[in-house]
């Protein structure tokens, strides 16, 4: 059993952790995770919702109670502590049914939160943008659909009317029910409209050279960090689960001299809850439709291989909804910072022989040139040489053809058109060539 205290504050609600042990049956990827570690971020969730985390314990379960998940007795036990010790909200780090959920509120006489519910509070205060605010309340509504149980405490009324408003003796809960539909029917039609915008914003990019790259990672692993240090975009990075949910795009410039478009996405967990994945599916789509992505680890994390495996069962479920390749994929073993040369030797050593790993701290800078340069090779490594002939006048067109490829001679020839051999990407080089075959006909027609 761990116990933590945090300052109290008489404006934050306090709040107990709890996370279940189930000793009759536990898997064998559950045997694998430290429950310290888990228990420790469960905590650190609640933390990012300000609440004033009292204690945080793990506790066995033989069996699961079907209305109260943790039995009776335990349930009459918390309903004494919470009296006492002031506990305004309890926090199971498990997946409740609504009438468990529902059952526990009234016999502790305290807010029961799940793990899928405190991860969507989060979510909620983190979105500002129109899109995440869209998203994070679908998920929501998905999410408290199947609650209305508990949510109301006037489900006996009924609503006479007419056969619009549902007929005589429509029940309240039944109403609401229907609003929530109705409302959900809404925003899918709303995202819709977000995810043809993204489409076509994704077909601009590629139109015009840049490769897509992508920022994926378990959250809180420096994904924000990495992106801040790229692009000094300014994103918000701190110390806390879910800190950056909204994705923003940046256009890098690579060692090459050549550019890519650079994305930060929003951290997975373990255990994230499939309504967010759902309803997340627009901005999620960005990681299917990349080029290359690069997957920030926390290397120094104790359980960064099972952190990895968390992101790679997301990843997999996207990749299942997509038709679209594979993105290829570097890793970013990022806070390094935190080891001994000693320690991140030993890691390197067990890096899989077919992945792209590239050791950084994006608190120090070490590395980050490093890992540029495997963009770099992985972002353009089907590349084509060709030689294109352009209009001396146009130096907006030479100065994108070096930004999206590279350069290598240029010189004027006798027809007065600009001769200029370049290094681009074979998606983007025929275009190119066909672009410029195009003026220098209808230069030679003048």
């Amino acid at each position: 059993m761990t116990t933590r205290t945090t300052s109290t504050a008489a404006a934050r609600q306090r709040a107990l952790v709890l996370l279940p042990l189930h000793t009759a049956r536990v898997s064998s990827d559950t045997a694998a995770r430290d429950p310290a570690l888990r228990l420790e971020e469960a905590a650190g969730l609640a933390e990012a919702l300000d609440l004033d985390v009292l204690a945080a314990e793990t506790f066995p379960m033989r069996r699961f109670d079907p209305g109260l998940y943790l039995g009776r007795g335990r349930a009459e036990a918390l309903k004494v502590r919470a009296e006492s010790e002031g506990i305004d909200v309890i926090i199971i780090d498990a997946a409740l049914t609504p009438v468990q959920q529902r059952n526990l509120e009234r016999e502790t006489l305290a807010k029961v939160i799940d793990r899928t519910g405190l991860i969507l509070e989060i979510f909620g205060r983190r979105a500002r943008s129109r899109e995440g605010k869209l998203q994070v309340e679908l998920a929501r509504l998905g999410y408290e659909r199947s609650r209305l149980v508990r949510t109301w405490t006037h489900l006996e009324r009924q609503r006479g009317g007419l056969s619009k408003t549902g007929g005589p003796g429509e029940t309240q809960i039944e109403l609401d029910r229907r609003q929530i539909a109705q409302r959900i029917d809404k925003l899918k039609l709303e995202l819709e409209d977000v995810r043809r915008t993204r489409a076509l914003q994704r077909r601009a990019r590629r139109r015009a050279g840049y490769p897509a790259v992508v920022l994926v990672g378990y959250t809180n692993a420096g994904k924000s960090s990495l992106f801040n240090r790229l692009t000094d975009a300014g994103v918000l990075a701190k110390d806390m689960p879910f800190a950056t949910l909204d994705p923003t795009a940046r256009l890098v410039r690579l060692p090459s001299g050549r550019s890519v478009m650079m994305s930060d996405t929003v951290g997975f967990i373990t255990d994230l809850p499939t309504e967010l994945v759902a309803s997340f599916r627009a901005t999620l789509e960005e990681v299917i439709a990349a080029d290359v992505l690069v997957h920030v680890r926390d290397i120094a994390h104790p359980e960064t291989d099972a952190q990895r495996d968390d992101v790679t069962d997301v990843l997999t479920q996207l990749s299942e909804r997509s038709d679209a390749p594979a993105p290829r994929m570097i890793e970013a073993w990022n806070k390094i910072d935190l080891l001994t040369p000693e320690q991140l030797a030993a890691r390197l050593t067990r890096a899989p022989a077919e992945a792209h790993a590239v050791a950084i701290s994006a608190q120090t800078g070490d590395g980050v040139a490093a890992l540029l340069e495997a963009i770099d090779r992985v972002a353009f490594g089907s590349m084509r040489l060709v030689t294109l002939h352009m209009d001396p006048a146009d130096g907006a067109g030479v100065a994108e053809l070096a930004a999206r490829g590279k350069v290598l001679e240029q010189s004027l020839g006798e027809d007065g058109l600009l001769q200029i051999t370049v290094e681009l990407p074979a998606a983007y080089a025929a275009a190119y060539e066909e672009n410029a075959d195009a003026v220098r006909g209808s230069l030679a027609a003048e």
